[in-house]
């Protein structure tokens, strides 16, 4: 029951930040017309996989925090256990990848400069959250086996998982 109500309320924030940084897309979206230039129509099909690929990415990671976490992706509600499989045995930020995956797919998408160039701050955005407030965070509730995951898989470069150091 208790993975049930996680899964509820995963979905429910999942919801809600697709539909704010999407709203945040397209109103980025109206400077296109000062830039005077626009994507390429050849990107719109790249961008439609990217999109999907993005979105079942990030929401990979939200069925992972949901049944191996305990819990949801949200900072408010946060997984009780750590977690550390999946994709996130190749990754530590797979759930920020898809979703900027998804933002790059939707710029192609609509062929906006505006949405490309605005994934450059939800990128550096999301570095500084993981650096200043999730990090610390992680490493204050899960201590020694937190800090043993962050040398044994990378923050953003996706690698295959490697043993773990002694």
């Amino acid at each position: 029951m208790r993975v049930l109500f996680d899964a509820i309320r995963s979905l429910i924030y999942a919801t809600g930040f697709v539909f704010l940084w999407g709203y945040i897309a397209l109103w980025a979206r109206r400077y296109d017309a000062e830039f005077g230039v626009t994507l390429p129509p050849w990107l719109h099909p790249i961008g439609i996989a990217c999109i999907a690929l993005g979105l079942a990415f990030a929401l990979t990671c939200v069925g992972t925090f949901v049944v191996r976490g305990q819990g949801t992706p949200a900072p408010f509600d946060a997984p009780r256990k750590l977690v550390a499989a999946g994709v996130y045995r190749w990754v530590r930020n797979p759930m920020y990848l898809g979703a900027g995956l998804a933002i790059v797919g939707f710029a192609f998408y609509e062929q906006s400069v505006s949405i490309l160039l605005f994934a450059i701050p939800v990128w550096l955005a999301a570095h500084l959250f993981v650096c200043f407030y999730e990090e610390p965070t992680l490493r204050e509730k899960f201590g020694g086996s937190y800090e043993e995951y962050c040398r044994t898989v990378s923050r953003w470069l996706p690698r295959p998982p490697r043993e773990k150091m002694s």
